[in-house]
This record gives structure tokens, C-alpha cells and sequence, in this order.
């Protein structure tokens, strides 16, 4: 399948392109070598914000309706300086107009306050503060275009456990004809803010077919098949452990069986030998090598 990417119409050409990444530091050892783990971190595309290297912006929520959006460069010496601020007020009882007040960090800044709203307006989407409270929008560096009859989801990062973390709101859209801007929607409690730079994610997206999948009972002589198989997929499994020098045995079984079957061309693991959190974390034997 192929997914066309188009750039942050407000600064084409700056951000990361979108990538897949199966690793997430934070997470113990052994569990960012979990090859079912991995394979779902791994799922669709990271996205990053249209910031360049030398960018850096913190957004918090405060609190009754008031946000704070600061924007950062980095010096020669790489040193993080402010360059300006944004602050936003929300009506009270959703009656009245959003407040919004400018403020630079330095005398004789290289632009003024319509100019320091626009270049926000890259990064976030000012008119969906505060629905619902403490909500903020982000926006990524590049938008997607899925061929007919595939839809884009956009949610927060996937295994992602950097604590605090924001609860994120999924959405679906049909962008095989309608042009999405790349948006990520978070809730912050109050005091709570997101950073954003160059090389930190924002979101995840994945691509997902529109036609609807059809549940059925498995039939006896089915059930039959898939028990024979996961129990010949734990003997195989037995049969080949490793121990690291830290003294952790595992199995790399299915992460060499899982690359043979794409080697092979295979489009997807037989059902019987798809691994479940029984069989990827009971002990640690599906920890790929």
C-alpha cells in the first residue's frame, strides 16, 4: 500500500518525516525486546512537529480556561532561549471571546505579534482549547493522503509511559478524499504542559481499511486446529532458549519465524502461531535476540 505524505502547509519542509519505530526507550529491558511488544509499537507512523533542530516550544494548561504557549531557540553555544510567549483566556461559561495576549522574551524581537501567532498556528490549533476542558490540538510536520476505501487514525504514542502522560482523544478520518491536517488531540490536567522539539513524537498514526470485519464462532474441528498449533508452536518454542549474560532465558522462536514469514512474502502469522501476553511476557521467552 502507498500512503502519500504532504508537508505542514505553514512550514514546508521543516520537521522530521514521519517514521516507524518499534523501540521506546522508557520501557525496561526486556520488554523493548519483545518482538510482539516491538511489532506494536512499530504500528503505522511516529509523526513530529514542524520545528527544526534549533526549536523548541512548551504548552501548559493553567487552569479556569488559561493556556501558555512558550517558544524557544537554541543558541550557538546550544543554549535554550525564549523568544516570545502566548496566552490564551477562555471565555467564562463558553460566553465571550477568546482572549489573546503576546508577549516576547527579548527587546527588539525579529517579529511581531501577528507573526508570532502564525508561527503557533503551526504547532497548535488555537480554537480547540478547552473542548473539553484542558483539551489542546496539535499538529504535525507532515499530513497524509490513503489510497480508496483506507482511513487515517491519529492517536497519542503507542506504548509511550513517560509518566505524567496525557490521555489523548483517537480519531478516524476518511483521507482517501478528505485533506486531514495531521492533528493530535490531548487533555491536560491543570499545571500539566507537553513539550515539543525536533526529534519528540506528538502522535502516532496507522492506517486502517474501511470495510467492516465480520465475527463468526470458530467451528470444533477450527478450535481443534488452533490448539494443535499453539501447542506446536510452544514445543518448537521450548526447544530454543537463549540466556543473556544477565541470566534472563527467553526464546527468539517467534520474532525468527515471524521475519522467515515476511522474508517469504507472507502477509500475515498464521492465527495458531500469534503470540498473546500469555506467551510474550509469561517469562520472557519471546524476547527477540
Amino acid at each position: 500500500m502507498e500512503v502519500i505524505i504532504y508537508p505542514n502547509q505553514a512550514r514546508p519542509g521543516v520537521g522530521q518525516r514521519p517514521k516507524s519505530e518499534s523501540q521506546r526507550p522508557l520501557l525496561p529491558q526486556h520488554s523493548r525486546h519483545c518482538p510482539a511488544l516491538e511489532a506494536g509499537s512499530a504500528l503505522g507512523y511516529l509523526v513530529y512537529p514542524a520545528l527544526d533542530k534549533h526549536e523548541a516550544f512548551f504548552v501548559e494548561y493553567m487552569g479556569d480556561g488559561v493556556y501558555q504557549f512558550k517558544y524557544f531557540l537554541a543558541d550557538a553555544a546550544g543554549k535554550w532561549e525564549p523568544l516570545f510567549g502566548v496566552r490564551w483566556q477562555l471565555p467564562i461559561g463558553s460566553i465571550g471571546k477568546m482572549s489573546t495576549e503576546v508577549a516576547f522574551a527579548v527587546p527588539n524581537p525579529p517579529i511581531d505579534e501577528e507573526g508570532a501567532k502564525r508561527i503557533v498556528r503551526a504547532f497548535i490549533v488555537p480554537e480547540d482549547l478547552g473542548t473539553p476542558p484542558g483539551a489542546i490540538t496539535f499538529r504535525g510536520a507532515y499530513n497524509f493522503r490513503t489510497p480508496e476505501g483506507w482511513d487515517t487514525v491519529y492517536t497519542s504514542v503507542l506504548n509511550h509511559i513517560d509518566r505524567p502522560v496525557a490521555p489523548a482523544l483517537s480519531v478516524r478520518v476518511e483521507t482517501d478524499w478528505y485533506p486531514q491536517h495531521t492533528e493530535f488531540r490531548y487533555v491536560l490536567e491543570p499545571g500539566q504542559g507537553m513539550p515539543g522539539a525536533h526529534g519528540l513524537p506528538i502522535g502516532q498514526v496507522m492506517f486502517v481499511p474501511r470495510e467492516d470485519a465480520t465475527l463468526r464462532d470458530a467451528t470444533d474441528e477450527e478450535v481443534e486446529q488452533i490448539n494443535a498449533s499453539r501447542d506446536e508452536f510452544n514445543l518448537k518454542k521450548a526447544g530454543q532458549k537463549v540466556t543473556t549474560r544477565y541470566g534472563l532465558e527467553y526464546s527468539p522462536y517467534y520474532s525468527k519465524e515471524s521475519r522467515a514469514r515476511r522474508g517469504a512474502g507472507a502477509s500475515h502469522v498464521d492465527a495458531g502461531e500469534d503470540t498473546t501476553d500469555e506467551d510474550a511476557s509469561e517469562d520472557g521467552d519471546d524476547a527477540s535476540g
